[in-house]
């Protein structure tokens, strides 16, 4: 193949998604990473004393090509994967991981960069440009650049391994849920579950020329079937199905993997100068060390025990009652949960999914969006997608272009599990113009049938707000250079925007402006709306408590010297002690599933979904005392946080919105945890 007719070499606006075939990524990659290190090449052989714009500058925007064209690859590999994506990704990583260390390992750049850093005083810098020269530093010394040579060699082989477990993980995940289906052709064993459900499995049944239902462990078709399938042994067996996901004696087992993962990123930790991963990462993080994480965690630990061990026995009291359930295992949990829910709040899901069809709800999350931030959405048909279930839209703010949206909501084998936001242009400002961002956002919400549009669930509406929270961050992102743009921040500030727009779900003067029954066209009952609001705290210790057991699940895989670990199952075991309400389940493990610390960037992070709840809740009670629709407070919120991206300390960006420092009054409160 020429170069010349690699799409991927071209200059673009919008991704040529209809152009790029698979084999256009490595052959593209490499000649953008050769086109990069001839710019680092300037950088280092210019004769000039080393200023930031000359040195600093002229790094972050090197590789920007290569920067887009990577993120096309990564996103189209979680997003629409194939098993060619997967082995073109198993020998692009290591490609990019060696890049990556010759940066960062390039002595004569290093020499250039900590001149510029050792005499900041000297160039004036604005606060963002500070910024930038002190991550820019950081980047080198916390990824080498003081090693010597052979520790350097060291830390190239650990970080290409790395690469590649990350990737095998990943993979293997969605191999294992991708394989196992639950076909029943007997109706009478699904007693219990709702029509759209069984219309939705009967619908897959069909595709594949098969009779009867098929059930996947996607998630609209795993939680559905948990909450509402009478039949304990149908339950019992989607559930170990789904928890032994990769700790079964097969290709797809991840235990081996786990235990690589952690022992090299400890061995990456010591060889840096660090006692363990977790300090390592924790030191550029709003927590700063793991002591304060594991305080943070063991103070709400204490709070919300007590009240998930009452909302535990209430449960099983109820189950007990109900069915005479002698004892409530895991795959108990979520039926008598929605059971002891409908008893007490005379609700269901399946009551309030006709007044959630998606498309009202991302009519919903755009209005709230122009109310608050003065943003219009208007969908185009004319830019490339990577599959037809992709929307797109151009966003403006008053009437300006602000960015490109695009929208992904729909399962398929290709789709890892989850919803997630991501990019595939940043934002920043050059020469003068400021280069908007092109921002997804992708979730696994149930494909609509011939007879009945997708509706969801109202767990699935906030999870659309929280990731659309997160595209918030990067549409509004109004920085001048692309590595502090939009969500580029503190691991444990980027979960602030998306866990606050989740608020807006609750609140009547919100709900009236999308939820409405797609039939009747009926808005949503006033007291289904109070009864929501209550929902909001039913069960929440509980909730918390599941919370907090991942957050110490991940800080004892990455605290600790790793290689004293013989048993993948012992450590999570050990992990779990003080948060256990149920029975252990022997074939079940989850670590080896867990792919937000082990292929994705929570590990030493996952506590950051509580630290930001702490954040948002706080946040959130300022609203209400000012109005959730607040002008002032609106433009303090995009001003302050959205637009500002990593250019500022999160807690200096805090303060200066809020006013104060966080409390977590706001959270204990709306947990009905005090």
């Amino acid at each position: 193949m020429t170069q010349d007719k690699n799409p991927l070499l071209e200059q673009f606006e919008e991704a040529p998604f209809s152009r790029i075939k698979d084999e256009h990524f490595k052959p593209a990659i490499e000649a953008l990473v050769k086109e990069t290190k001839a710019e680092i090449d300037v950088i280092t052989s210019n004769k000039d004393e080393p200023t930031f714009k000359n040195t600093i500058e002229a790094l972050e925007f090197s590789g920007m090509q290569l920067d887009r064209v990577t993120s096309i690859f990564f996103n189209l590999n979680s997003a629409e994967t194939s098993e060619n994506l997967q082995k073109i990704a198993q020998e692009i990583s290591p490609l990019l991981s060696e890049f990556g260390n010759d940066i960062t390992l390039n002595k004569a750049l290093f020499e250039r960069v900590k001149a510029v850093y050792n005499n900041k005083s000297k160039f004036n810098l604005s606060e963002e440009q500070e910024m930038l020269l002190n991550k820019k530093y950081k980047s080198f010394t916390r990824n080498g650049a003081n090693l010597n040579a052979e520790d350097q060699k060291k830390l190239r082989e650990i970080d290409n391994e790395l690469s590649k477990l990350k990737l095998k993980f990943g993979e293997n995940v969605l191999a294992e849920t991708n394989n196992f289906q639950l076909h029943i052709t007997d109706l009478e064993k699904l007693k219990g579950l709702p029509e759209s459900i069984l219309n939705d499995a009967k619908e897959l049944a069909k595709s594949q020329n098969k009779p009867g239902y098929i059930f996947t462990l996607h998630y609209p078709s795993y939680v559905p079937f948990m909450k509402y399938a009478s039949n304990r042994e149908l339950r019992k067996e989607m559930s170990l199905a789904y928890g032994s996901r990769c700790y079964k004696n097969n290709e797809y087992n991840n235990e081996e993997n786990v235990l690589k993962i952690v022992s090299l990123r400890y061995k990456r930790a010591k060889l840096l100068g660090y006692k363990t991963h977790s300090d390592y990462v924790l030191e550029e993080r709003m927590a700063k060390d793991p002591d304060t994480v594991y305080s943070f965690l063991n103070d709400l630990l204490e709070k919300a025990k007590p009240v998930a061990i009452k909302q535990f026995k209430e449960l099983e009291d109820f189950a007990r009652k109900l069915d005479d359930i002698d004892q409530l295992q895991k795959w108990d949990g979520a039926y008598y949960t929605e059971k002891l829910k409908k008893q007490s709040f005379s609700l269901d899901d399946e009551e309030l999914k006709p007044y959630f069809k998606l498309e009202n709800v991302i009519s919903g999350v755009f209005k709230i969006s122009e109310k608050l931030f003065n943003l219009t959405f208007e969908e185009v048909f004319n830019i490339e997608k990577y599959h037809e279930d992709v929307k797109t839209f151009k966003v403006y703010e008053e009437g300006k272009f602000k960015a490109l949206f695009y929208a992904d909501f729909h399962p398929r084998s290709g789709k890892r599990p989850g919803a997630w936001m991501t990019s595939f242009k940043s934002q920043y400002i050059k020469d003068g113009i400021n280069h908007r961002p092109h921002i997804s956002n992708v979730c696994n919400f149930s494909k609509p049938s011939k007879d009945k549009p997708s509706l969801l669930t109202f767990n699935e509406v906030t999870t659309l707000f929280h990731e659309f929270g997160h595209a918030l961050h990067g549409i509004l992102a109004d920085t001048i250079y692309p590595s502090l743009s939009g969500t580029s921040v503190s691991w444990d500030f980027v979960e602030l925007p998306s866990q606050l727009l989740e608020n807006w779900c609750y609140e009547k003067e919100a709900l009236e402006l999308f939820a409405f029954h797609y039939k009747t066209g009926e808005i949503i009952p006033t007291r289904f709306i109070n009864k929501i609001k209550e929902l909001n705290k039913f069960q929440e210790g509980f909730q918390t408590l599941r919370q907090i057991s991942f957050g110490i699940l991940d800080m004892d895989w990455h605290n600790i010297n790793p290689n004293k670990i013989k048993l993948i199952s012992e450590q999570e075991f050990n992990s779990f002690k003080t948060t256990k309400l149920y029975p252990e389940t022997t074939d079940n493990l989850m670590s080896t599933s867990f792919a937000h610390i082990f292929q994705g960037g929570y590990s030493s992070g996952y506590y950051s979904y509580k630290w930001a709840e702490v954040l948002d809740a706080d946040t959130f009670d300022y609203f209400k005392t000012k109005g959730i629709f607040n002008p002032d407070l609106s433009f303090s919120f995009k001003e302050n946080i959205l637009s500002k991206g990593g250019t500022i300390s999160p807690e200096i960006l805090y303060k200066k919105f809020r006013g104060k420092n966080p409390s977590n009054k706001g959270l204990i409160e709306r947990a009905g945890l005090n």
